[in-house]
């Protein structure tokens, strides 16, 4: 199994992510931005969740503003409630979120939301100090992640979107009007959101600035189970972790058994494990896992992590809630709009529930990577990135085998016919053992090597990344061939 340091040292090396502003001493911690390979693989994986949730589905896609009016944050409840318990120490001033430093240093699980006064009790009992100076805490305190800006010459208060949910919320109304929606009516939207963590750490793992993808569907709470689609999805299996055991059932039975509170829910959470079997995660180190009434957040009726192992644990790749009509509700007290709608099915009007799926985009790409790492023992430890053909940020290797005799000339042709549908890259530095080497560490399933036979009867060498086996195709063909590598798409 690859380690996050194997990973980290990947990624730095062949450009996948890097720090935000490295080269200053003063660049805060949190930020990290995408190089070319990953720029690449995001993209991808991005048009992936687009074909196998977004249009598979027929959802409704949007693109919100990132800077969103105080108003909006009072009615979603993050202005009172978006907080993380946070201690100071009295001595040296170093500040740490209170229960996962307790939970560090003391092994004592001490939940999210737990109040100041127990925060503060356990750090008396335990004795816990300050690992800087060994100082005293103060009492412990609530800290609000959201980043608050200031608009225009008068600094009229708004905030950063802490999710990008709450756009969709807001534009609910405009979106089931103008495009004549029906419930269950699903709204995808990718875009950045901010949060102010308070100690950022393990680079994508957790972010101040992080890419999600996010649906909410918008449904009649009366109508959980009558959803005919359902169908399609009923035998795809699913691990869920209930707090007392692990139950691999099919989605069928995760209903039947109670396990997943209706069908509509069961269809989505189906959909989910599809999608990420076709990211190249090994799905059966996956689990869904129901959090507890203490782990819920603030707005959460009913609740889900889809969660993947890792080398550092298991990481929670999407949240899945079901918010009831916590949101609408309170966007239409505090605008004082009527946010209800028709449901033609019953002609009844209802302020419609929502279930939604909230997706770590950043975190999705850092598992994909350390899932697809491979070092090759029969072969010198030669490291290979497993990535799926329409994950890779490079789909083919043009090489020359030698620069010199119309060898580059020719291959330079190769690449201009094939670079403009597929991401192809051309190398001619190095020895072909090293250039192939390049290859397979950004993940690129296949290198295409011009050599002196290709002169002579315009054929080239396919090297296959996994097995290195080989074979002769002639140049007309290369297209199709890679066609057929994406329709594969395993």
């Amino acid at each position: 199994m690859a380690s996050y340091d194997d990973v980290m040292r990947l990624a730095l090396e062949r450009g996948f992510y890097f720090p935000s502003c490295e080269i200053y001493s003063d660049a805060p911690a949190g930020f990290w931005e995408y190089g070319p390979s990953g720029v690449a693989m995001k993209n991808k994986f991005i048009e992936l969740w687009r074909r196998e949730l977004v249009r598979r589905d027929g959802m409704i896609e949007i693109d919100g503003c990132q800077i969103m009016s105080k108003s909006v944050f009072v009615a979603s409840g993050h202005i009172g409630n978006f907080t993380d318990p946070i201690v100071k120490c009295t001595k040296c001033g170093s500040t740490f979120r209170a229960d996962r430093f307790i939970t560090e240093k003391t092994g004592e699980n001490v939940a999210e939301k737990a109040s100041n006064e127990e925060i503060d009790e356990i750090i008396a009992k335990r004795g816990v100090k300050c690992p800087n100076c060994k100082g005293q805490f103060g009492a412990a305190s609530r800290f609000n992640m959201m980043f608050r800006v200031g608009i225009g010459p008068a600094g009229e208060e708004a905030y950063l979107r802490p999710e990008t949910c709450q756009t969709i919320f807001v534009d609910f109304a405009r979106v089931f009007k103008t495009m004549r929606g029906r419930l269950p009516l699903a709204v995808a939207q990718i875009g950045k959101s901010f949060r102010n963590e308070i100690a950022p750490r393990q680079s994508l793992l957790r972010l101040r600035e992080f890419y999600q993808a996010e649906i909410e569907v918008f449904c009649n709470p009366s109508r959980l189970d009558d959803f005919p689609r359902f169908a399609e999805v009923k035998d795809t299996v699913l691990r869920i972790d209930n707090g007392t055991k692990m139950n691999v059932v099919t989605a069928g039975e995760s209903v039947g058994q109670g396990l997943v509170p209706n069908k509509m829910i069961a269809y989505y959470l189906a959909l989910l494990v599809q999608f990420y079997e076709k990211t190249g995660i090994d799905i059966e180190r996956s689990r869904f896992r129901k959090l507890s009434d203490e782990e819920k957040a603030f707005y959460a009726a009913s609740a889900f992590d889809f969660e993947v192992e890792t080398s550092i644990g298991w990481l929670e790749l999407v949240a899945c809630n079901y918010r009831s009509d916590y949101d609408l509700k309170g966007h239409a007290t505090t605008s004082k709009q009527n946010l209800e709608v028709v449901d033609p099915a019953d002609q009844t009007k209802v302020l419609p529930h929502i279930f939604e799926l909230s997706m770590g985009i950043d975190r999705s790409l850092y598992t994909i990577l350390e899932h697809s790492y491979y070092v090759d023992k029969e072969h010198d430890d030669r490291v290979v990135l497993k990535l799926r053909p329409s994950l890779a940020p490079v789909l083919v290797g043009v090489l020359p085998l030698v620069s010199k005799d119309g060898i580059d000339d020719k291959a330079r042709v190769v690449h201009s016919d094939l670079k403009l549908d597929f991401d192809a890259f051309y190398d001619e530095s190095g020895s072909i053992g090293r250039r192939y080497r390049r290859l397979e560490e950004i993940g690129a399933p296949f290198a295409v090597t011009v050599d002196h036979t290709s002169m002579k009867d315009d054929t080239v060498t396919v090297r296959h990344r996994d097995t290195m086996q080989q074979e002769r195709l002639k140049i007309p063909d290369l297209p199709q061939f890679l066609h057929s590598a994406l329709a594969r798409r395993k």
